[in-house]
């Protein structure tokens, strides 16, 4: 029996392992000698860490010492900069280009014109059957006359008729000149230039009567302009008071300057203007070009300079360019107008290019107090200004160099002569090679900079 029981589970079973106790740490004693050695220890780290804390605070000292000199150094710098700078402000400052060709405008006159009701053409359409239906009657007779000139229908007519009577032809130049009808006076322009252009080619159209200067110079001066005062004024660059109240010509300048440049162009027995009434237009017409309130009409200008300039015949023109350039050099003084006067002469054609260069060598010896005509007694004079001297006006010697540049450029004779060549080359290398590029006077950059310019340009052709 005892052998059919199996053992109990727990008798096959690992036994309970039983931890034995902690053993208890044995306590160290720490004697007075060992003590005595942590004490010391400790001295000499707080020592040690003291020393170089020091050390540390003596190199921060030193570098502030440092850095205190080294803003006293840039304090001194940034004072002899601005002293350097208050002497460049303190410098007379250059004016732009630019004169009031413009003062005052007087009010715009509106004449009244009684022949306007005996003219054929208001007669004419009084007098057809189709005006039982408009019923027309002289008292309105501008009025429709205004309408038909608007719509273009009295060109026409005029056309078809082949004649202009007197009072139809001053009304409309009236209304070109000083109508404040923009609509009108731009019709009457256009009924103007078309009439002149046809006189100045087949003549099919009679005119009984046409404008004269007096009457252009007339409007001018309603418009505030005094041709007078142009011609005549001192050398100090201005015809009329830049402080003027008003702001420019009216709107009726535009349409006065395209009739001054179709009536350029009838010459011969019907010329409007006389030789010496066109040399007038020609300096009128470069102080328009110094005004900076008709810069938008520079392209207007251009046209009319143009047509003024081939007004005269052959035998003409010398003596004429010889005026004009006379009498603009004795009144544009020696800043950027004279560049302006002498740029704006534009055209590409040969009297274009001998005004242009002779405006430019008359100014120039003006300026420089040359008595002779010598390329070679101008260009020394250039050359024997010390432009290293701080008392040097480098703004004159800039104005002198671009005036000698379309001097030189314009002159076919001049320019290909050997020892010119020579002595303009000796003048360019002088200014760009003698003003260093630390020089700080007013123009120093813009005189060394053209100066460089033209010379390699003029070494590379």
């Amino acid at each position: 029996m005892a052998g059919d029981f199996s053992p109990l589970h727990f008798e096959f079973e690992d036994a309970i392992g039983i931890s034995q106790p902690p053993t208890k740490k044995k306590k160290v004693l720490i004697g007075l000698d060992d003590l005595l050695d942590d004490c010391e220890k400790e001295k000499k780290r707080r020592k040690a860490r003291n020393s170089k804390v020091k050390k540390i605070r003596k190199a921060c000292e030193v570098e502030d010492v440092f850095d205190e000199a080294a803003e006293e150094k840039l304090s001194e710098c940034v004072e002899k900069c601005q002293i350097e700078i208050s002497k460049i402000g303190s410098e007379e400052e250059v004016s732009p280009w630019g004169i009031a060709a413009f003062g005052n405008q007087e009010k715009l006159p509106h004449q009244e014109h009684p022949d306007l009701r005996t003219s054929c053409v208001l007669q004419s359409f009084l007098q057809h059957e189709v005006n039982s239906l408009v019923e027309l009657n002289v008292d309105k007779g501008e009025d429709f006359l205004e309408k038909v000139l608007a719509n273009g229908w009295l060109l026409h007519l005029v056309h078809v008729v082949e004649h202009v009577e007197s009072s139809i032809a001053k009304w409309a130049f009236n209304l070109l000149l000083y109508s404040p009808d923009i609509r009108l006076m731009e019709a009457a322009c256009d009924f103007w230039c078309a009439i002149l252009t046809d006189k100045s080619d087949s003549c099919r159209i009679k005119v009984d009567w046409l404008p004269r200067y007096s009457d252009i110079k007339g409007a001018l001066r309603v418009y505030g302009f005094h041709p007078e005062s142009f011609l005549h004024a001192s050398s100090d660059g201005h015809g009329v008071p830049a402080d003027s109240v008003t702001k420019g010509p009216p709107l009726n300048i535009n349409s006065c300057i395209r009739c001054i440049n179709a009536c350029c162009k009838i010459r011969g027995n019907d010329s409007i203007f006389s030789s010496l009434e066109a040399e007038e237009l020609l300096v009128v017409f470069v102080s328009l070009f110094l005004d900076r309130q008709c810069v938008g009409l520079s392209l207007l200008l251009h046209e009319v300079f143009s047509s003024l300039i081939n007004f005269f015949n052959d035998d003409e023109w010398p003596e004429t360019c010889h005026r004009v350039v006379k009498c603009l050099s004795n009144r544009i003084p020696c800043n950027l107008n004279c560049l302006r006067a002498v740029e704006s002469i534009t055209g590409v054609d040969i009297r274009s290019k001998q005004l242009r260069s002779s405006l430019a060598l008359s100014c120039l010896m003006k300026y420089l107090d040359e008595k002779s005509c010598d390329a070679d007694d101008i260009l020394r004079s250039l050359i024997s200004i010390n432009v290293k001297d701080k008392n040097c006006d480098l703004f004159k010697m800039y104005i002198y160099l671009s005036l000698t540049e379309n001097w030189l450029l314009f002159d076919p004779v001049v320019k290909t002569e050997a020892s010119v060549k020579e002595l303009w080359g000796n003048c360019l290398r002088n200014c760009s090679c003698a003003i260093a590029v630390t020089d700080l006077r007013a123009y120093a950059s813009n005189v060394r900079s053209k100066a460089s310019f033209l010379l390699q340009s003029n070494t590379n052709k």
